[in-house]
């Protein structure tokens, strides 16, 4: 199955706050909110979703395609991605511009506040999927311009090109008209727990109402694990407990990642869970949302410590 991703690509920039966020929130003067933490570490990786499911998916063996816009400073994480297994040849760098910049603060508790710079994501609505090579068979729809999200949906339903519908932080920004126009037809919805809730609360659909219009429904619920709506019933997939907690950026990327692989082998949709939930343990456990390393061999062999998949996963390998 030829999968492509889009997406932002951006760099990440990783702060570290020594403290809780919510000790220093005051409810009642929220319409005066005005904060700022001293953070004690900063870094700068290679990330955005696109590019962050693409790297886990190249790790479970797969060779994905990503169709992104870029600036000129990308071309060292242009080399890094295709070294690791990413097709880059949909990734289009727009003269005199920087690639995206996602900001984002961590606290003791792994609560996060972030802010994001569009950049060249900004020219995302000029690419089509017509204009790759090979021609997918699945799209995935994440966080990205929103004239973009749209006109890629537009696209796919235009084309019968099946898609994943992954809006992510971008809920904020989309219209409630816009997020029900994508949730309709696509082959699955991926959210958190906070990001679906603001999905219900936009459209004013409840879970019943958006499972008829997406085939699947994944919600993932942090160390609570994760919940899969499908025409079968509610699957529930327990978390896996990571070895250490390093940094939680990009693990709901990993866990669509491995969900994706499974998805694209046509495992069960309860093996496709579990799959995202080691992936999403294995980036929790490294600094970035590209800092973790595995073979497919290690994932299998670890899986197989967690769950019993009753030889399911042989057909990855």
């Amino acid at each position: 199955m030829n999968i492509v991703l889009t997406g932002s690509i951006a760099f990440d920039y990783l702060m570290t706050f020594p403290g809780y966020f919510r000790d220093h929130i005051l409810p009642e003067k929220l319409d005066r909110l005005s904060l700022s933490f001293l953070v004690d570490s900063l870094t700068r990786r290679p990330g955005g979703i696109a590019a962050n499911i693409a790297y886990t998916l190249a790790l479970l063996g797969e060779r994905p395609q990503v169709m992104a816009t870029v600036g000129e400073d990308f071309e060292q994480h242009r080399r890094r991605l295709e070294a690791d297994g990413v097709d880059t040849s949909g990734i289009v760098t727009v003269p005199d511009t920087f690639t995206a910049s996602f900001f984002v603060n961590t606290d003791l508790a792994n609560a996060q506040i972030a802010s994001f710079f569009t950049g060249a994501m900004a020219h995302a609505a000029g690419l089509h999927f017509a204009d790759l090579k090979p021609v997918p068979d699945l799209a995935v729809i994440s966080a990205n311009d929103p004239q973009a999200m749209s006109s890629y949906v537009s696209e796919c339903k235009e084309r019968g090109l099946p898609y994943m519908y992954d809006p992510s932080q971008q809920v904020v920004r989309l219209e409630a008209d816009v997020i029900r126009q994508c949730l309709s037809g696509c082959l699955g919805l991926f959210a958190n727990d906070y990001e679906f809730s603001l999905i219900e609360d936009k459209t004013g659909a409840g879970l019943e109402e958006i499972r008829s219009m997406a085939e699947i429904v994944v919600i993932t619920r942090g160390e609570a694990g994760a919940d899969l709506h499908t025409p079968e019933g509610t699957i529930h997939v327990p978390a896996v407990r990571p070895k250490r907690i390093a940094d939680p950026t990009g693990v709901g990327d990993a866990f669509r990642g491995g969900f994706l692989k499974g998805y694209m082998h046509g495992l069960s949709l309860a093996s496709c869970g579990k799959m995202g939930a080691l992936a999403a343990a294995y980036c929790l456990e490294n600094q970035g949302t590209q800092g973790h390393r595995f073979t497919l061999t290690d994932f299998v062999a670890r899986f197989r410590k967690q769950f019993d998949d009753r030889g399911e996963l042989d057909r990855l390998l």
